[in-house]
């Protein structure tokens, strides 16, 4: 149709795995001879994976996706670390080629894949602007004249002379959004970079995609983790999962059924990190209903000190729709700061729930620097009781300003010293 400005039909990409080239000659004749003798790479070192059986094989990132986009259309691309999506995007703004399937586009495309990709280090703010609006397709002309505009949106006015290599990744993703926004493409493609942003400029951001949407008329393909934003600016979703694309419709429908499957009743981590992570949750409350509290269980780790660290948990519904989040902050408690493995409990008291399905997201936390994030980690379903219907049910989405109770264990490490602030508290 002739509203289609994107059209994806049959798209597969394939990578290669295990080692590629050595280097020189040399090494890739010697690895290729010692392969051909079932012989060990000669060059592999002490604590190396053998790769000479990977040869050849290869890791479908995208398998069969076809899907089509409208003018003017704002589409959510969700799905989990692996899934496609950047894959996709990277196809769709030529970085890479699909291994097989045919791409159709029309109209002008910006992309903003990764933080300051088409930055130089060694050059200032002002003068990325010109050399970043250059390789997306904008005269010197169209830059000039939109110079003032562009830095005023990122806010770095006193570091435009400043060379980029002192700027801080929220800066660099302030400046980059703000030249891909305003170079007027028919497409914009965002991908998840905006977490690098604050909450300030991540609501300038979505704010400026919908204007570009709503009244430009502008196609705008948006991929993030943060649910509450794609359901804010999207109208339509497609969920990848496995390279393949899973469900394609309406938003809601979209991010009900990512939800669905990625989330149960307990949440384990077993990765090692050296940063501070959330290692267990768990839905203590066995088949809560609606007039049972809901006791939520965390466990954290903090590898070191580290001052102005949060805790904090976050309910929402299906669709993906925010019912209220609290943090020991908002109790008048302080999350701790000192190197251990903590436990809390979390506490929601009855009749807080309305009878339905809903998930939980977690997170850990300091200032704009998120460490831990999973969501969603955790479902759970409250039932009516079995008596029948309750005065205060209603047709309300359960939109509450609801705070529970935050009991802490301790610190596992340091047993004997209590942590202060931290005593049972309800409000």
């Amino acid at each position: 149709m002739s509203d289609t400005v994107i059209s994806v039909e049959n798209i597969s990409k394939a990578y290669r795995l295990g080692q590629i080239g050595g280097g020189t000659l040399r090494e890739d004749f010697t690895r290729w001879w010692a392969r051909l003798r079932s012989k060990p790479d000669p060059f592999l070192k002490i604590g190396e994976e053998h790769h000479a059986r990977k040869m050849g094989e290869q890791f479908w990132a995208l398998d069969d996706v076809s899907f089509q986009v409208k003018q003017g259309e704002v589409l959510g691309i969700i799905g989990r670390n692996g899934a496609g999506k950047s894959t996709m995007l990277k196809i769709l703004s030529q970085v890479t080629t699909p291994t097989s399937g045919e791409i159709k586009i029309k109209g002008r495309i910006a992309s903003l894949l990764e933080v300051g990709t088409g930055f130089h280090p060694e050059l200032t703010g002002r003068e990325n602007v010109f050399l970043n609006g250059a390789i997306l397709g904008m005269t010197k002309a169209e830059i000039r004249k939109k110079f003032d505009e562009i830095i005023a949106f990122s806010g770095i006015e006193e570091f435009v002379d400043t060379p980029v290599k002192r700027y801080s990744s929220g800066m660099y993703v302030r400046l980059a959004f703000a030249v891909a926004a305003h170079l007027e493409p028919e497409i914009l493609i965002v991908d998840e970079v905006l977490a690098v942003g604050d909450a300030e400029f991540q609501r300038k951001c979505l704010g400026k995609m919908q204007d570009v949407s709503q009244r430009e008329g502008r196609t705008v393909l948006f991929v993030s983790h943060n649910m509450l934003a794609v359901q804010r600016l999207c109208t339509r979703g497609l969920l990848f999962a496995n390279g393949r694309l899973k469900v394609s419709g309406s938003i809601n429908d979209v991010i009900g059924d990512y939800a669905s499957t990625n989330a149960t009743d307990e949440y384990l981590n077993t990765k090692e990190s050296n940063l501070p992570q959330i290692v267990a949750a768990k839905i203590l409350t066995v088949s809560p209903n609606i007039e049972t509290p809901l006791e939520v269980m965390i466990e954290w780790v903090l590898p070191e000190d580290i001052r102005g660290v949060k805790i904090g948990i976050g309910f929402n519904t299906s669709e993906g729709q925010r019912i209220f989040d609290c943090a020991p902050e908002d109790l008048g408690q302080r999350s701790p700061d000192k190197k251990g493995r903590y436990k809390a409990t979390f506490t929601v008291p009855p009749n807080t729930f309305m009878a339905r399905s809903y998930y939980v997201s977690i997170g850990l936390w300091r200032e704009s620097v998120v460490f831990d994030h999973p969501n969603p980690a955790l479902q759970f379903i409250v039932e009516k009781v079995p008596r029948g219907p309750y005065s205060h049910q209603s047709s309300r989405d359960g939109l509450l300003n609801v705070k529970g109770v935050w009991t802490l264990a301790g610190n596992a490490d340091s047993p004997s010293q209590p942590i202060a602030g931290w005593t049972p508290t309800t409000v």
